[in-house]
């Protein structure tokens, strides 16, 4: 039986998926392009092809993350504005990073590895995308949107300690409620 061979931008794709799991476990500078290659049974240049350098793949996985919020976002907010829709866009990211570690990990190796610039950039870039969604999806003002994305880097560090099965009052106070229910933008 002959195999089909995968077009460019299907392999970029699995590619993309291969690398954002290496990125998650191991960082930007921990994750070689050789462990990616391999995992998609291509040669290296292969990857170099399609994404120029490992910066490049990591950007790449990067800007993928971004878009994933940015898309979630735009879904759960359609139609709605104001309250309905912070609560609505902060309940589908509290969703996704406590759902997909994938995704929650490559946010914070992403966080993590600003020192480099270009990554910097990207990141920067991602999150300014992030902030005009939020504010244009909600209406909110400057001072709401930043408080809806503070809760989001906390809902990160939640997720990352996995606060909901924590058996601590504290940590209970810390998923009770979340304040996104209780904004009027």
């Amino acid at each position: 039986m002959k195999m089909q061979r995968m077009t460019a931008a299907d392999r970029r794709k699995q590619i993309l998926g291969i690398a954002s799991e290496e990125f998650a476990r191991t960082g930007f500078y921990g994750t070689s392009v050789e462990a990616i290659a391999r995992k998609a049974d291509i040669s290296n240049p292969y990857v170099f092809r399609l994404f120029g350098t490992k910066l490049g793949l990591f950007i790449a996985v990067v800007d993928a993350s971004f878009d994933d919020i940015v898309d979630n976002f735009d879904r759960v907010s359609a139609g709605l504005s104001g309250r309905e829709a912070l609560v609505a866009m902060g309940q589908a990211y509290g969703a996704l990073v406590r759902e997909n570690q994938t995704f929650l990990l490559v946010q914070m190796h992403a966080f993590a590895a600003c020192n480099d610039m270009e990554i910097r950039t990207a990141v920067q870039t991602g999150f300014g995308r992030m902030w005009h969604t939020v504010k244009n999806n909600s209406g909110a003002d400057d001072v709401t949107v930043k408080q809806f994305l503070s809760l989001g880097m906390m809902l990160n560090n939640m997720a990352a300690m996995d606060l909901w099965s924590l058996d601590e009052t504290w940590a209970k106070a810390c998923v009770a409620v979340l304040p996104v229910e209780h904004w009027t933008p």
